[in-house]
């Protein structure tokens, strides 16, 4: 199929989690004729939401467009749909990821995305969830963030901002930076 016959449909289906439900989705998503791009799963609590990029014919798109909402009601599912396109990803030649284990307290994670954000970093995954203290300890929050940066940033300063930010919270962090534009001036000097 080329390009131009692929229509594009970003899906989520929001419920309680039961054996075989994802099972289930992506079984009709098959049966409508459409491929799976791209997909997240999480729990949060006892809910599960399933995010899913569907592609397909106009046909593909359109038949799972007018009977998912049927299967999300037979499955007890909030489902929203919502149709886009493929545009091809600007080059990202920076990407981080860092990770943070810091005592819970409001804020914790608006500081961390505050900060990918006042260096041009689009955040494009975020996991947090908090583990219980044991009796003596608070509970802690664990974060990890991967962000791009569509332009050049200075690597050494998002790490110094981040190394201080996490010695102001009192977090243990890790800080991972791979600047893909050096590694393209890198490769073409060998």
């Amino acid at each position: 199929m080329t390009a131009s016959l692929h229509h594009y449909l970003v899906i989520t289906a929001l419920g309680a989690d039961r054996p075989g439900i994802v099972n289930t989705i992506t079984r009709h998503v098959s049966s409508c004729g459409c491929n799976i791009e791209d997909s997240r799963l999480a729990m949060l609590g006892d809910e599960f939401t399933f995010i899913m990029l569907l592609s397909g014919t106009w046909n593909a798109i359109t038949l799972i467009e007018s009977t998912l909402p049927l299967k999300g009601a037979e499955l007890d599912l909030l489902i929203v749909m919502k149709r886009t396109s493929a545009q091809p990803r600007p080059a990202q030649p920076l990407t981080v990821v860092v990770q943070v284990e810091v005592p819970d307290s409001p804020h914790i994670i608006e500081r961390f995305t505050g900060l990918l954000d006042s260096h041009g970093m689009n955040i494009a995954e975020l996991v947090s969830r908090i583990q219980p203290g044991d009796n003596a300890a608070s509970p802690q929050l664990f974060i990890q963030v991967t962000a791009h940066s569509p332009a050049s940033q200075n690597a050494a300063k998002i790490e110094q901002a981040f190394k201080d930010l996490c010695t102001e919270l009192k977090a243990q962090g890790s800080i991972n930076i791979v600047n893909y534009s050096q590694h393209d001036e890198q490769d073409g000097v060998s």
